[in-house]
């Protein structure tokens, strides 16, 4: 390997002053920065799994100009600028550093004689990635063409070659990022100084070619079968027939096992007493494949594998938990969207790109989830080598709006291409299509592309939709392996069910500003912290949380926010430049370890909360009939509630109570034990119904209401909600009308659920809640510590419960006398 990344170096300038090229001016830079120049962009073999003896690097100065559509290309003129590939156009380390829409990238190369190519070899070059559209011309040639952002393409130039000299080549590339529907996951032309980022147009992947003969290996397929202990193994020869594989498993020098088989069908490798392959032993065979045609070898490739498996089963607790190599394992990640404040989409250095891998063992994770990006080949390569699980994002398409057909067939097309060029890696353990409803188009569509993927690749998990409970989701597709919900600061619980684990797709992202390393000089996140002594108590808590939330609701893995800091966000262990560490690593470590060691599928459950107090009087009861006075009394009890900026009305038996969007009537005490089973009841009726948040009944924490018996304004429904999740009705309310709204919480079963006018419209998995001690409180809601939700409209017959009322029960409670 030494040797041929010593070719590699061969091509290219000496400085960047001989090529023209000139570094540009990052807001900020990593460590890596000052080693990038002309002569070592990325120097290193760029396929790891796929490595071919003979190869030039073609990465270096290019020649670069803007483009306007329609252009036809300059074959045979000098561009104006230089750029330096493969570091994206917007970047510093490109030397351009803005947008185009078109452009043009050209570059002369010479072909080794030794390569004998036109005789005994074609000659192909090789794109890891280049965004968006692509087209290929060498020598005037037009050799390729692609779409797609984020997938690698090759090309068979030999034909365009001219037979000795220089050679020239140039690549057309489009890119209009979020001025369409193509898939460009955090890209934006203009980034928001939120969660989306600045884009990242052209050619961003190491660009090679290489001598292959016209006979040749175009891809290997690479199964691990435990139960067999052999590797299944399908060679792609592009259509070429009477072909033999002779395959080499090794062990270091050691031989394992040697196999000859047609190259036309699956040939099984022996492994025997095969090492497994896992994050604390993360150990990988080599492959040597040749591929012959009678006696002659045609052509020859190694590779490497892991003997892993990964898999599902229910732990002591009854709970379905993921496994690796049939054994439980919670899935401890972070994070991880891949950006650089020097290169963007490109880490400066293959030393750099293993870097935020490193870092993820050093913290105590065991999986990161690369999120809404992919990677070059090496950064899988990294991961496979450090042992970190993987789930891998499909990059979303733009937010905002439903796709048209075009683009939903462009999107399934790319994922394809995803899952095709991923699947041999050994660190991934699921694909992820959706985000948070991220440009999905329907909910039925979404469970077809998990199922599609499935299909592809049985071999591994698939999370059809990561946040599912958020944003702009359509609603679970009950489809794919895993149920995920995402929680600020969370982390999330839901409950796995008979078919599928759940995990918490992300929780935390606790912030802190680190003067002189920050993009824009000042951040955000989701909670903002005062300083490290802060932030560390914060993740420690937060993640003993996620213990307790693995051991009683049963969540297979958790992704905190984030591994460093991108942009505006600011809630990195690491400050974005990667110079400051922003948290105590060793109490990371530790919490961390606890939870991987512990979450170990032995949980109990929760408790019973056993059968509270029967009949529908209730615990508490308001009836609002007093029609005068300042104080409301309990019927049922003796914690009558204080009126403020209330009025009396007419109910829908007597009295009301009504509300202007400022009033409150206050109980003076904790009235529902949250952490248990409760339920709670109301008359209501909206005096408006837009986009505001309007709570009927809630009880107060130190923070968050414990719970609202709400509308909820962002859905313009009945809601019973806790923070990041609701139970909603399927139709908005008409304004002055009064409606029965009941909110279940029923701990044994780990479910919230709504009722309206008596009928359950809506449940949802919520495995566990935090204990109250607050008021309970009619007419607002509580959140960020602040009075908040004010219901503009009245309420009548308010009952509280120690219990979760039965359907019976709540359909008794909606009639009217």
């Amino acid at each position: 390997m030494a040797a041929i990344a010593a070719l590699a170096l061969t091509s290219g300038p000496a400085t960047a002053a001989e090529s023209g090229w000139k570094l540009g001016k990052p807001r900020l830079t990593t460590p890596w920065a000052n080693q990038v120049s002309p002569t070592n962009a990325l120097p290193e073999y760029p396929r790891p799994q796929l490595v071919r003896e003979n190869w030039q690097n073609l990465n270096g100065v290019w020649e670069f100009a803007g483009a306007a559509p329609g252009e036809v290309p300059p074959i045979g003129e000098k561009l104006a600028e230089k750029i330096l590939v493969p570091y994206p156009t917007e970047s510093a380390l490109s030397g351009i550093q803005r947008h185009e829409d078109y452009m043009w990238y050209r570059r002369t190369f010479t072909v080794p004689r030794n390569w004998n190519v036109g005789r005994d070899n074609t000659l192909r070059i090789n794109f890891g990635a280049v965004d968006y559209k692509a087209k290929v011309w060498v020598n005037g040639k037009e050799v390729a063409a692609h779409q797609g952002g984020y997938g690698a393409f090759s090309a068979d130039v030999t034909s365009a070659l001219k037979p000795k000299g220089e050679q020239e080549i140039i690549v057309g590339v489009e890119d209009r990022a979020d001025a369409t529907w193509q898939p460009v996951g955090k890209q934006r032309l203009v980034p928001d100084r939120g969660i989306f980022y600045e884009g990242a147009s052209g050619i961003w992947q190491t660009v090679w070619m290489e001598p292959v003969a016209a006979k040749h290996v175009g891809t290997l397929g690479m199964v691990p079968d435990l139960k067999s202990s052999t590797l299944k193994l399908t060679v792609d020869t592009g259509g070429g027939s009477g072909l033999t594989v002779e395959a080499v498993v090794r062990d270091g020098r050691k031989v394992v096992s040697r196999s000859t088989a047609s190259a036309a069908g699956t040939i099984s490798l022996p492994v025997p007493k095969a090492k497994l392959w896992s994050p604390d032993s993360p150990f990988l065979y080599d492959l040597d494949v040749e591929l012959k045609d009678g006696r002659r070898t045609v052509d020859k490739v190694s590779s490497y594998f892991g003997m892993r498996e990964y898999g599902t089963t229910k732990g002591a607790d009854g709970k379905l938990r993921f496994t690796l190599n049939g054994k439980i394992l919670f899935l401890q990640s972070t994070l991880d969207q891949g950006y650089w404040p020097d290169g963007i989409y490109t880490a400066p250095t293959d030393q750099a790109l293993r870097f935020d891998l490193e870092q993820h063992k050093v913290l105590g994770f065991n999986t990161v989830r690369k999120h809404i990006k992919t990677e070059p080949d090496r950064w899988y390569h990294h991961a496979d080598k450090l042992g970190l699980l993987v789930w891998q994002d499909m990059p979303s398409m733009r937010t905002g709006g439903r796709p048209p057909v075009d683009a939903q067939r462009q999107f399934k097309a790319e994922l394809k291409e995803l899952v095709e060029q991923k699947k041999n890696w050994t660190s991934i353990v699921g694909y992820v299509p959706f985000n948070e409803g991220w440009a999905e188009w329907s909910r039925e569509e979404t469970g077809k592309v998990a199922e599609s993927v499935k299909a592809q690749d049985p071999t591994r998990l698939v999370n059809a939709h990561s946040g599912v409970n958020c944003c702009d989701s359509l609603g679970d597709s009950g489809k794919g392996d895993v149920l995920d919900w995402h929680s600020y600061p969370g982390p999330a619980k839901p409950m796995p069910d008979a078919k599928r684990i759940s995990i918490d797709g992300e929780h935390g992202g606790y912030g802190l500003e680190v003067k002189d390393h920050m993009w824009f000089g000042e951040g955000h996140a989701y909670e903002m912290v005062k300083d490290q002594a802060t932030l560390n108590s914060r993740y420690v808590q937060n993640q003993r949380d996620v213990l307790a939330s693995a051991q009683s609701c049963g969540i297979s893995g958790s992704i905190y926010t984030q591994i460093t800091d991108v942009e505006h966000e600011v809630n990195g262990f690491f400050t974005y430049d990667r110079q400051v560490k922003k948290m105590d690593f060793a109490q990371v470590r530790a919490v961390n370890q606890a939870i991987i060691r512990n979450a170990d599928g032995s949980g109990s459950g929760a408790p019973d909360p056993g059968p509270g107090t029967p009949g529908i009087t209730g615990v508490h009861a308001y009836k609002f009939n007093e029609g005068t006075g300042s104080s409301a009394a309990d019927s049922v009890g003796t914690a009558n509630a204080t009126l403020t900026n209330t009025q009396w009305a007419g109910g829908v038996e007597g009295g009301a109570l009504a509300f202007a969007g400022n009033g409150q009537a206050d109980t003076g005490a904790n009235l529902v034990n949250t952490a248990g089973s409760y339920s709670v009841s109301a008359w209501a009726k909206l005096d408006e119904a837009g986009g505001a948040f309007q709570t009927v009944v809630s009880q107060d924490t130190d923070r968050d209401s414990a719970f609202f018996l709400q509308y909820s304004g962002q859905d313009q429904r009945w809601a019973m909600s806790f923070v990041g999740l609701r139970a909603l009705s399927p139709e908005k309310p008409e304004v002055g009308k009064w409606y029965h709204l009941t909110g279940v919480r029923d701990a044994k079963a780990g479910t919230l659920s709504l009722y309206v006018d008596g009928k359950k419209v809506a449940s949802q998995n919520a495995c566990s809640a935090a204990p109250s001690t607050g008021h309970t409180v009619i007419g607002r809601g509580q959140y960020g510590g602040q009075q908040v939700d004010f219901l503009r409209g009245a309420v009548d017959d308010v009952r509280l419960y120690d219990r979760p009322l039965s359907d019976a029960e709540i359909a008794t409670l909606a009639k009217r006398d």
